[in-house]
């Protein structure tokens, strides 16, 4: 009788607080091991990442004054390969050389699963203004020994107390928080802080529209403008409401260049409709090519009494058409058709894109739907000068072959909404010889080039903000000194990991 009271009681007491059991324990042990793996496997990725960029590197070391420089190139064979946008591979490369150029140690500890991404991510940003070696290296030795001891922390937190160890080693390569009203910014349909607010809701196109607006105001500014471009926009704003086809340049110069800049030109919205649905006897959603979501059939009734309507032709069976460059016609059906860049994991809008041929005009390829696509810059030239290939289907299907031999396939994007526009339009021969293997040679003559390389924009970048930290520091102090005398040294030492 009282074992069963006593066990009753137990059970009720565990039901409110929580016993030490050799099952939780084993739970808890798995899901550490499986956060280490992960952690570990978010490392080895990095790790395979950086040595792909060195072997694309040791082969094609004189690309790097390239509009497309061999990051570029691995960044867009990044994207494809895990079907990520073109600025998140950009990122997983930039951390992998960091793990491998910057950050040894650290990234030591991250390969034993110790650390997570994210941890290691504020480690590199935190750091990323240390330009002397010397210095890195005993900051990377110190954040390698100390990290692991560091108890969980929010992500400010953490920069706070990696801060302390940059600021001991290196005063100006401390990360410094901008004020306020620095991060102005306008856009439609987020609630952020700032100055000000603005809330709103209107029609998605009207909103892209503005949204267009804005950007086009915002460069009829001279280049030494010292607002960013969130700041610009923002001012913008004020332009559009007084009326202003151009937004007042703040450079402070007498000769500026922007009064012979032309005006922002009308922005234009595409918007793609069955004729039923504009009619409005059909139901069949619209989709404006370059934004996320549908347009309501009502919607588009609406919009197109006032719209400009040019009817889309399916080029069917018709020849190829003479030159190089596409009639009017024909690149409005492929850019509808496509919808967006072709390449894998690239949304820019086809509107924004170039009208490629998958087999080049120079080689015989047709000026024909069956032999374009739309391509950005940036993969149209990657395509085009780093050793990619890519075989065309007559319903606009694409498989693209990299300098790996890794095959991938995209679909035009209205395969989805509008079938009919990937209805084949008859199929184009095959290239009879595939690219050289050496892709890196007898190209130089024919790509754009940088201005300056990707280490210098990096070195001018940072060698800005660390001047202005040290103008900040000294201003910190001179004020400082007049109100109190000398500050004292900083001799407090690092908080106990607890």
């Amino acid at each position: 009788m009282f074992e069963e009271v006593r066990s009753r009681f137990d059970e009720l007491f565990e039901r409110r607080n929580p016993s030490n059991t050799s099952e939780s324990a084993s739970l808890l042990d798995r899901i550490c091991s499986a956060a280490r793996t992960e952690n570990r496997a978010a490392a080895a990725q990095l790790v395979a990442i950086g040595e792909l960029f060195a072997y694309r590197l040791s082969r094609c070391s004189d690309t790097e004054d390239w509009a497309i420089d061999t990051m570029e190139a691995v960044t867009a064979e990044l994207a494809a390969a895990l079907r990520i946008s073109q600025g998140l591979a950009s990122s997983r490369l930039r951390y992998a050389r960091a793990m491998r150029e910057r950050l040894p140690r650290v990234g030591a500890v991250f390969k034993t699963g110790e650390i997570d991404y994210r941890m290691f991510q504020t480690l590199v940003y935190r750091t990323d203004l240390i330009t002397d070696r010397d210095v890195l290296a005993a900051v990377d030795a110190e954040l390698a020994a100390k990290v692991t001891r560091w108890p969980s922390m929010t992500r400010s937190r953490l920069g706070g107390q990696i801060d302390k160890i940059v600021a001991r080693a290196d005063a100006d390569a401390v990360r410094r928080h901008k004020k306020n009203q620095t991060d102005r910014e306008i856009w439609i349909g987020a609630n952020e802080g700032g100055t000000s607010e603005i809330h709103g809701s209107l029609f998605t196109p009207d909103a892209n529209a503005l949204d267009k607006r804005l950007t086009a105001l915002a460069a009829t500014v001279c280049e030494r403008d010292p607002r960013s471009r969130e700041q610009r926009r923002a001012d913008a704003l004020g332009a559009l409401a007084a009326g202003a086809d151009r937004l007042g340049c703040r450079c402070g110069r007498a000769a500026c260049s922007a009064g012979q800049r032309p005006s922002a030109t009308p922005v234009v919205i595409h918007v793609i409709a069955e004729q039923a649905t504009i009619n409005g006897t059909g139901s069949a959603p619209a989709s404006e090519i370059g934004a996320d979501g549908l347009i309501t059939a009502d919607l588009v009734a609406e919009l197109a009494t006032s719209a400009k309507r040019v009817p889309l032709v399916h080029p069917a069976d018709a020849p190829p058409e003479p030159g190089y460059v596409p009639s009017t016609a024909l690149a409005d059906f492929v850019r509808c058709r496509d919808m967006t860049c072709r390449w894998p994991g690239c949304d820019q809008p086809a509107i924004n894109c170039d009208v490629d041929h998958s087999i080049p005009y120079a080689d015989g390829g047709p000026t024909h739907a069956s032999n374009l696509n739309c391509k950005c810059r940036t993969h149209h030239l990657v395509k085009t000068f780093w050793g990619w290939r890519e075989r065309q289907l007559p319903d606009g299907t694409i498989i693209f072959t990299s300098p790996s031999d890794h095959t991938y396939v995209t679909t035009p994007g209205s395969a989805l909404l509008f079938p009919s526009l990937c209805h084949s339009t008859g199929g184009t021969p095959a290239p009879e010889v595939d690219l050289p293997l050496d892709y890196c040679a007898e190209r130089t003559a024919m790509m754009p080039r940088r201005r300056r390389t990707r280490a210098q924009d990096r070195a001018h970048r940072i060698n800005t903000e660390r001047r202005h930290n040290q103008r900040a520091r000294v201003a910190q102090a001179a004020e400082c000194a007049n109100s109190f005398g000398p500050a004292p040294p900083d001799t407090a030492s690092d908080p106990p990991p607890f």
